[in-house]
């Protein structure tokens, strides 16, 4: 099964430059970190080469008190050791934390920046596996894995400088396993990226599956696709077990060999060091404090190879992460102001893949304060072209523009204030209700959010509820009915105040008595706007000054409802096919 995605992959390097950057942000509290594991790492030397002197006064028959003075040194170091890891440890997770949320709020930034028509081309499945998955795995580094790094690091490197100050004859054995441990580490490296990025990519075609198999639960039951959905979703976890196998068995090589040099290096010291030892090349308390730091940098060693696991995975992940922020942006302001709100469509085309246009050749027309509904077939091309006035896609061809100004070439927010889109999907965020209704306007201030609510005939229930606009909604929160959730949606767009709105079917998910008591409320909303209405029930159509016939990504019939009936072409079969299933 393919695993491809429109989403792009930072490449190694791009991904070590943002980490490179990030770091060096936060350089004074690394140096922190670093500097308290130094002095840790320097104490916790102490007890092997206090006991290597407590071997040699004790083979030569130093008196009591010089021993006694090796073991209170050595107590103090234990001591000063477990304090300064205590105080490293608390540095490593802060800067860890911080580091992360910078990360988080950069990637949650860039998330929210992505270009719609971007999203919907590269599929949920996908994404909410970069902003999971992914983003989890590379926590787990950031908070762990850089501070542990560090640590094996520093260790290490003082452990080897210490026994080589010691004995560089004896020091030597240290080295014995290395050449293995770097063949095989370098044999993991070459394969593990590739592994890891397959992995990534399987799961997100396995979240895409399930996510579009729950969200269309109701369909997958009224069509019979459960045993369909059923394999696909085990065809998509095979493929993840692969990928996942593929990358143990990686491990399963790693892990032995990096054990064989753990194992090689202090046997090597503890028999070439007796044997120069036998020579009286050195002491025994020599040897015995080398062997000690053979078997202490063991810890360090396997915890760095185990980071270098780890961290292929974390590099993956970033890589994925990164690669968000690379998606092109599909329009460039050019800072054209418009010249008045009139909304035109002139030769539109679009196609969602290339040479396979839904949209052929669109001329429309939209005067200010004009109803205009959509109708015709499922399929046909409505909400497209709803979307393409709405700016939501650049067309492939032909242009929208508002006030003769592409709306391509409006900055984001500018055009959010021109036209909007209303679907029947509303989101309620986690946060007060107050904070809800901000995102269309974030300096609104509470009388503004009054007036807007009162606006869509919401007031009466926010005021009802515990703490009024303050009160927590969301998942966790107080939970809002459907017809609520779109009445504050509704609310923001009267914060937002667009000239233009274009409604895609925005109550068909309701019961009638909802639908109508929010198509009240939408008449508020509506008032003095243009209104671009893609209608399902053709009551929508009876009540708007002109309608659209689209079919086959175009425009059949154009018209008033009683001119367009009076014509008995398309619209008119349709408006009688309509009344008698609604008889």
């Amino acid at each position: 099964m393919s695993t491809a995605t429109t989403l792009p992959i930072a490449d190694s390097a791009t991904a070590r430059r943002y980490a490179g950057r990030l770091l060096r942000r936060h350089r004074r509290p690394l140096a922190r970190v670093a500097a308290l594991h130094t002095l840790a790492a320097v104490a916790g030397l102490a007890g092997p080469w206090l006991l290597g002197r407590l071997v040699d006064a004790i083979t030569t028959g130093t008196d009591a008190r010089t021993v006694n003075t090796y073991i209170g040194v050595g107590v103090v170091a234990v001591l000063s050791q477990t304090g300064l890891i205590r105080y490293a440890q608390r540095a490593s997770m802060l800067f860890g934390e911080k580091v992360f949320a910078e990360l988080r709020e950069e990637f949650v930034e860039t998330v929210t920046a992505l270009p719609l028509s971007t999203v919907e081309r590269a599929g949920t499945g996908d994404l909410v596996a970069r902003t999971t998955n992914d983003v989890n795995k590379l926590q787990h580094a950031v908070r762990f894995g850089v501070p542990r790094v560090i640590v094996a690091v520093v260790t290490i490197t003082l452990t080897v400088t210490a026994s080589v100050l010691l004995s560089p004859l004896v020091a030597v054995a240290l080295f014995v396993g290395v050449p293995t441990m770097l063949l095989v580490v370098r044999w993991y490296l070459r394969r593990a990226t590739p592994a890891y990025e397959r992995e990534a990519a399987t799961y997100a075609v396995l979240n895409g599956t399930i996510t579009e198999t729950v969200e269309g639960a109701r369909t997958v039951d009224a069509l019979g696709l459960a045993r369909r959905r059923t394999e696909r979703i085990d065809a998509d976890l095979a493929d993840a077990f692969d990928a996942e196998r593929r990358t143990l068995d990686l491990r399963t090589v790693l892990f032995p060999a990096v054990d064989l040099a753990f194992v090689l290096a202090p046997v090597a010291v503890l028999v070439w060091g007796g044997y120069l030892a036998t020579q009286g090349q050195v002491t025994l308390g020599v040897v015995t404090t080398i062997v000690l730091y053979a078997y202490q940098v063991t810890g360090p060693v396997w915890e760095l190879i185990f980071w270098v696991d780890e961290i292929q995975v974390a590099a993956t992940a970033l890589a994925r992460i990164v690669g968000v922020g690379l998606v092109d942006a599909d329009r460039t302001a050019t800072g054209e102001r418009p010249a008045d709100d009139r909304v035109s469509a002139r030769d539109l085309r679009y196609a969602y893949r290339e040479g396979h246009d839904v949209l052929h050749g669109i001329d429309l027309d939209l005067a200010p304060g004009e109803r205009l509904a959509v109708v015709g077939p499922s399929g046909a091309g409505k909400s497209t072209l709803g979307r393409m006035l709405a700016g939501i896609h650049p067309p492939t061809g032909g242009t929208v523009t508002v006030g003769g100004v592409p709306l391509v070439d409006l900055p984001l927010d500018e055009l959010r204030g021109q036209v909007a889109l209303v679907t029947q999907e509303h989101h309620v965020f986690v946060g007060s209700l107050a904070d809800n209704l901000r995102l269309a306007r974030v300096e609104a201030t509470e009388a503004d959010l009054e007036r807007a609510l009162r606006a869509v005939d919401a007031w009466d229930w926010v005021e009802a509820l515990p703490q009024g606009l303050a009160t927590e909604v969301g998942s966790g929160g107080a939970p809002l009915t459907p017809a609520q959730a779109q009445q504050v949606a509704l609310a923001r767009l009267v914060l937002l105040d667009p000239h233009t709105l274009v409604l895609d079917e925005a109550t068909s998910l309701l019961d009638p008595r909802a639908a109508r008591h929010l198509e009240r409320s939408l008449s508020a909303v509506l008032a003095g706007r243009t209104v671009v209405a893609i209608a399902h029930r053709l009551h929508t159509a009876h009540d708007a000054d002109r309608v659209a016939v689209v079919d086959g990504g175009r425009i059949s019939e154009i018209g008033p409802h009683e001119d367009l009936v009076a014509a008995g072409g398309e619209y008119a079969a349709l408006w009688r096919s309509w009344q008698h299933e609604s008889a």
